[in-house]
């Protein structure tokens, strides 16, 4: 069973010898230092052949020695410097299947091997503050890193002083301060792995490579949109597999994003390469929406459930809906992490890669990028006005629902085509982005209530069957139905803003 720990650390290069740590009980909190003995670590470190795991900042390795013995692999976390998430299993021969899984979105079918051990003689000393809570650990490791083929062998000796759990990421800065009068400086490698693979020479190329440093073309702004999307798509993997909050709607955001991309820019990347990976990506995003529309329906049950006066709330009301969440969580559940694990999501990947490292480039992609993008979101405002003029000539009903849903994806799509012009257009992208997003968030809205109400009928359906009260639902119910209509009534005041937005050139 893998375990997960936040990690937030800083390392730093120790000075020539003779070299001692500088007194730390001057540091702002800490009232002891207390020598915690010498530990002896023995860690080998997997990757693949091309080292994708460390193109990507995330080391996997097995250690022995020390009191956290076992498996370790160590993810960024985004927008966060030093800091990493550390998915621990026990010790094993293999790599456990775990842990393989939250790599195989970088790793795929290759396989995972050592390349590089790392012996460290580790002095550890425990900050503490004056109610002798653990503040930070400081460690100061000697390290003998060599080759997985033991051909060459390089050591140094650094010190990294890691954050207490819970405790405020502010005092590493009180404790760098200290440091830095010592004249120990942060060290120039990100991690103990990073620094020996480049000692030793075992470091070689990742799979990732460095884009256009400014796009100019609207080539250049399409496929650097959807390298943006692809990376984020494999960056995600392992956090929707670790269940983490919100991972499933941005993959699936991002499989959206993506596809989207391919029908809009239809004049820069040839549709015949480009529809097949499409429909892999329409299914994904299929396979996804099992476990996302779950936890978007559960929340929005939840909250009505929470406004209702406790007098009419009739009958088991709140442990029905958990029962019901439940229940279709471990089946959506285990669903998206089998479709993560199978062949063919995999092969989308591989077709992803595949299409952006050599694009179909129409004559369009050579063309200025305000041309060409402006052109493109325009096209995608004028499908969305026409579909919005058809659903609201319609009468409420199934038709009125089943149109207003085929215009939020249309909006979607426009609103897509605005933010990936922004970078090219400026202003007028984001302001046309954003009145794309309002008319999109009234109709989601809308198309919530809908599956809501099918939803709210079923458990009425089940809480009858076994002798419950039906009352609260059906009262649930008819609040979906008045929140369609509010929207419905909504939609033209919103499009009529919507129907206005401009792209200067176009």
């Amino acid at each position: 069973m893998a375990e997960t720990k936040r990690e937030i650390e800083r390392k730093y290069d120790a000075p020539a010898e003779p070299f001692r740590l500088p007194d730390l009980r001057k540091v702002p909190g800490v009232s002891d230092v207390i020598d915690k003995g010498v530990m002896e670590l023995d860690a080998v470190y997997y990757d693949t052949d091309d080292q994708r795991l460390a193109a990507d900042g995330i080391t996997l390795r097995r250690r022995t020695g020390g009191d956290d013995a076992g498996w370790h692999l160590k993810l960024p976390v985004a927008l966060a410097e030093g800091v990493r998430d550390e998915v621990r299993a026990p010790l094993s021969p293999d790599v456990p299947r775990t842990l393989a899984g939250l790599t195989r979105s970088r790793v795929r079918a290759a396989e995972l091997v050592p390349v590089v051990r790392l012996l460290s003689s580790r002095d550890v000393s425990h900050l503490t503050g004056a109610d002798g809570a653990l503040l930070a650990e400081v460690s100061v490791d000697a390290v003998r890193a060599e080759r997985a083929d033991g051909a060459r062998a390089v050591a140094w000796t650094e010190i990294e002083v890691e954050l207490a759990d819970g405790g405020d990421p502010e005092f590493l800065g009180k404790v760098e301060k200290r440091l830095r009068k010592a004249g120990i400086e942060r060290s120039g490698s990100a991690s103990k792995l990073a620094r020996a693979l480049d000692a030793t020479g075992s470091g070689r190329r990742g799979k990732k490579t460095a884009g256009p440093s400014a796009p100019v073309t609207a080539g250049d702004h399409v496929l650097a949109h959807l390298r943006a999307q692809r990376d984020l798509l494999v960056e995600l993997d392992p956090a929707v597999r670790r269940d983490l909050p919100d991972s499933v709607h941005q993959m699936r955001v991002a499989t959206r994003r993506m596809r989207s991309a391919f029908k809009t820019y239809k004049k820069v990347l040839d549709p015949a390469a480009t529809g097949p990976v499409g429909e892999e990506l329409k299914w994904l995003a299929g396979e996804l929406g099992v476990d996302r529309d779950r936890e978007v329906m559960t929340e929005r049950l939840t909250g009505r459930i929470e406004e209702l006066p406790r007098t009419l709330l009739l009958g088991p009301v709140r442990g029905r809906l958990r029962i019901w969440a439940v229940a279709t969580r471990h089946g959506s559940r285990r669903h998206t992490v089998a479709v993560l694990d199978g062949k063919r999501y995999l092969a989308l990947l591989d077709g992803l890669d595949a299409l952006l490292a050599d694009p179909p480039l129409k004559a369009a992609a050579d063309r200025p990028a305000t041309d060409v993008l402006t052109k493109a979101a325009l096209k995608d405002h004028a499908r969305l006005a026409a579909r919005v003029e058809h659903a609201l000539s319609l009468a409420p009903g199934p038709d009125r629902d089943l149109a207003l849903h085929e215009a939020r994806k249309t909006a979607k799509r426009a609103r897509y085509a605005g933010e990936t012009a922004v970078p090219a257009l400026g202003k007028d992208a984001k302001q046309f982005a954003r009145r794309m997003k309002d008319v999109q968030t009234v109709l989601g809205d809308h198309q919530d209530s809908v599956v809501a109400r099918e939803v709210l009928r079923d458990l009425a359906v089940q809480a009858y069957a076994a002798g419950e009260s039906a009352f609260t639902w059906g009262l649930l119910y008819g609040q979906e139905q008045a929140a369609a209509a509010d929207r419905e009534r909504e939609l033209p005041e919103v499009w009529a803003r919507a129907a206005e937005a401009g792209l200067g050139a176009g």
